[in-house]
């Protein structure tokens, strides 16, 4: 399936999702998959030529490598694409136990950042028990590159995310939606058309075998829980220790689609923890205190939106004004952070608010992402599942999430470009089931406003005795190594790097 944080609101792009597939029987896999591995059983692994390349901020012995992989895996022979890979040798040997695969969110997330970024911390929660890896999905980073010719205003977060008109039609959304879909199918290419969970899943696979390495433990993130669980129901057999940090709702119907759906009632879910800070009266040292009473706080900003929907106002982007919508996205994004996040989007509502001052937009909602960035989240999403296609449906559907949902205004329901998509998903996605290793630790946020907690939960019931949760009470989208929460971050490190995983689920206080 996931910042205000600039990297993670585009990276999260429409999604910031996740999920998690339990392991079952081979059966499950995609047409092709079992075939495939069966055909190369007997092949040499793939080679890893390593290189350093160590980076600011990052682990000292970073080392990174090409991996190349099929195109296509029903022709496994035929044209290769490379993957860029990463990876950070345990730094004691003696207590090295395996290699741990660290799965970013997205679609569209880069493993090799996320290594770099979380390296450092990783080692020392981990010591040394595992050499450290990370991978940019194809069409991701330093891997082979794809993209749909999308026109600049086709790319920023506020089209690509189809937030409705003001008055909540969705006319020009349905236009955009098959404008993109149209220049995905004529410029996209066999590359666009291949970025799926089932060839990630497959990618990893091949990624294991070039490591050699007999079983993998994974971090997954967000999306990454998805693209973990697939892999494990696919290869139970080859599955370690597995984390699954942020999970969302597994119906393998609707897959990516009710993720986004799910996204309304969790922004509703998080937005009181703003709401509380921006009230404090701390914050008027900083002049962040929007309102005396908490209560307060979400009708000044469904009126400021509402105002800004009427009249924007310019910004400090030339051509890029503060509307209703960039306000609503600049929120949306804000509740996947901390108090750093919360400051920006207080900051920016004083900002609107006031007639002498110009809002400074963040990155994230001041102009178009790389076509490329847009192509891997819009394909991945569209290629795992088939969305509906009636514009009808949609429409009504934002007219009722409106009502029920008026901070998201109707956007986690509304059409994407998956409604014109031309191609029909190659693979038929899995259903969990608790069959398989009892290896699983869920870690799950309360709050949650990309992958609620709601979610999850339908995750650790279908999980069942495969898994553990832990709940943390706290909002923001993402939990080990994040926010600071001794409680998760000491439960997930005690499996990981002990094997100690909790009798029951757990609890964590914030």
């Amino acid at each position: 399936m996931t910042s205000y944080r600039g990297l993670k609101a585009r990276r999260v792009l429409l999604l910031g999702l996740s999920g998690v597939m339990a392991a079952a029987t081979v059966s499950a896999a995609a047409p092709g998959a079992r075939a495939v591995d069966e055909g190369r059983d007997g092949a040499a692994a793939p080679r890893l030529a390593w290189r350093a390349c160590e980076r600011t901020g990052g682990p000292a012995g970073q080392e990174c490598a090409e991996l190349p992989v099929p195109l296509d895996y029903r022709d496994p022979a035929g044209p290769q694409i490379t993957l860029a890979v990463t990876r950070v040798r345990s730094d004691r040997p003696a207590a090295r136990r395996g290699t741990l695969l660290v799965l970013p969110g997205g679609p569209g997330g880069s493993g090799v950042a996320r290594l770099t970024q979380k390296g450092v911390a990783l080692q020392r929660q981990l010591a040394g028990a595992y050499d450290l890896v990370g991978f940019d999905p194809r069409g991701v980073g330093g891997s082979t590159k794809a993209g749909c010719g999308l026109d600049a205003a086709d790319r920023e977060l506020v089209t690509l995310r189809s937030w409705p008109a003001a008055d909540g039609g969705i006319a020009e959304n349905v236009t955009r939606s098959r404008r993109v879909a149209e220049a995905c199918a004529r410029n996209g290419g066999a590359l666009v058309r291949s970025m799926s969970t089932a060839n990630e899943v497959r990618d990893i696979e091949w990624l294991r075998r070039a490591l050699g390495a007999e079983k993998l433990s994974a971090w997954s993130v967000s999306y990454g829980t998805y693209v973990a669980a697939v892999y494990a129901q696919t290869h139970p057999e080859r599955t370690d220790r597995w984390v699954l940090d942020s999970s969302g709702d597994p119906d393998p119907k609707r897959v990516e689609r009710g993720w986004l759906a799910n996204m309304a009632q969790a922004a509703d879910d998080r937005f009181p923890d703003f709401a509380a800070w921006a009230a404090d009266p701390a914050r008027a040292a900083d002049g962040l205190r929007l309102a005396r009473r908490a209560a307060d706080v979400r009708p000044l900003f469904l009126a400021l939106a509402a105002e800004l929907d009427r009249r924007p106002k310019p910004s400090n982007v030339p051509g890029a004004p503060l509307t209703g919508d960039r306000l609503r996205q600049v929120m949306q994004s804000a509740l996947y952070g901390d108090q750093t996040a919360f400051a920006g989007l207080a900051a920016l509502i004083k900002a609107a608010q006031d007639p002498a001052a110009t809002p400074q937009l963040p990155t994230d909602v001041a102009g178009p992402m790389p076509d490329t960035d847009a192509a891997v989240t819009v394909a991945t999403i569209c290629n795992d599942v088939a969305w509906p296609r009636d514009p009808d449906g949609y429409r009504r559907a934002v007219a009722r999430d409106r009502v029920r949902h008026p901070l998201t205004a109707g956007m986690p329901v509304n059409i994407t470009p998956c409604a014109f998509w031309q191609d029909r998903p190659a693979d038929e996605p899995v259903r969990i089931t608790d069959r398989g290793p009892a290896n699983v630790l869920m870690v799950q946020n309360l709050r949650d406003p990309a992958t609620p907690y709601f979610g999850a939960e339908k995750m650790r019931a279908a999980l069942g005795e495969r898994a553990r949760m832990v709940t943390v009470d706290r909002g923001g989208h993402g939990v080990y190594l994040a926010h600071g929460n001794a409680c998760g971050d000491r439960t997930v490190t005690a499996f990981l790097r002990d094997g100690e995983r909790p009798r029951q689920d757990v609890y964590c206080a914030g």
